[in-house]
């Protein structure tokens, strides 16, 4: 049941329209935007909404700024973050170099990965307001603006808190695509490229081959606060941009956190030691399991991939802890 909002509570909301900051849109700059996230205080315009709706609502709250009703609740929670300005101080505390914000004209794909490490890997965030969790509520809007207003309050932020803590390496054998989809007139030129973060890491191209065999060991670095490796194939052509051939997400975690509950890999026999299990909401074309192998943290995985008509990729996973 939705309740129409007593006059004064659009008014708050349209007058915070009108400052300067919130009449461009927060991640692209994109001019007039009518979609705000309630829970983080942005306006945005309707392209970076799509991204945000992607994010889910655990993480991005998106309402539309003339359409929806609004809750008294949201549009507190979007006068105490002050909108725009305020917000983006915060959540672009410091960009790393090499990491462009994405302007109106953006692809969807630097729109995506920009937003996505703004607000779901909390990327360019000072370090004392990450949350670890942004499955619990308190990624809502009170801790996290609590917080926000707290550190306004406090300090301007200092750059140099902004260097990402590594805890290790990501080590991927990109084996062989199975079936790969035709993209070409009888065949494709497959490689695999790796996301995990703001790092892009790709095989090389293998010539007119459904079936292709890579064999190429990739690094990726891991964050503290990571999120899962995204994969995806392409076709490479000489003359036009690169089609896609499919994608999937490679879960970490269970690596990761089993790896770390064991401690030096070293000191340990074979074993196995965890598992990723295969699910409809996954990628995997079997359990995945997680073993120490001569002292090594290791995981084959099998990917059937997603967004295509056909296509497997079997890579060899394996953890590198830095040295404590």
């Amino acid at each position: 049941m939705s309740h129409h909002r007593p006059a004064s509570g659009k008014k708050k909301l349209k007058d915070l329209l009108l400052q300067r900051d919130n009449r461009v849109c927060a991640d692209c700059g994109a001019p007039d935007p009518k979609w705000a996230s309630a829970n983080i205080g942005v306006f945005i315009c309707l392209k970076c909404c799509g991204v945000h709706r992607s994010l889910g609502t655990h993480v991005s709250k998106v309402l539309s700024v003339t359409l929806d009703e609004w809750s008294d609740d949201e549009i507190e929670a979007m006068v105490e973050v002050g909108g725009n300005a305020s917000a983006n101080s915060i959540y672009e505390a410091f960009i790393p170099e090499g990491f462009s914000k994405p302007g109106p004209d953006a692809s969807h794909d630097h729109r995506s990965k920009f937003i996505r490490s703004k607000y779901e890997l909390q990327e360019f965030l000072k370090p004392s307001l990450r949350i670890s969790s942004t499955k619990n509520k308190s990624f809502l809007q009170s801790s996290l603006s609590r917080k926000i207003m707290d550190s306004f309050r406090s300090s301007s932020s200092q750059k140099s808190e902004g260097m990402v803590e590594f805890i290790g390496l990501l080590k991927v054998r990109v084996i062989k695509g199975t079936n790969l989809a035709v993209r070409d007139m009888l065949s494709s030129d497959p490689y695999v490229v790796l996301t995990l973060g703001q790092q892009k890491v790709q095989t090389h191209v293998v010539r007119s081959n459904l079936n292709p065999i890579w064999n190429q060991e990739l690094m990726l670095s891991v964050p503290q606060e990571y999120g899962s490796v995204k994969l995806q194939v392409y076709d490479h052509d000489t003359f036009s941009a690169d089609d896609i051939m499919g994608e999937a997400e490679i879960d970490i975690q269970p690596m990761i956190t089993s790896a770390m509950a064991f401690g030096d890999a070293g000191m340990f026999g074979d074993m196995q030691i965890g598992k990723w299990l295969m699910s409809p909401d996954n990628a995997l074309l079997e359990d995945s399991t997680v073993n120490i192998i001569e002292g090594k943290v290791k995981q084959g995985v099998s990917l059937k991939l997603q967004n295509v008509e056909c296509g497997e990729v079997d890579l060899e996973l394996e953890w590198m802890p830095l040295e404590q």
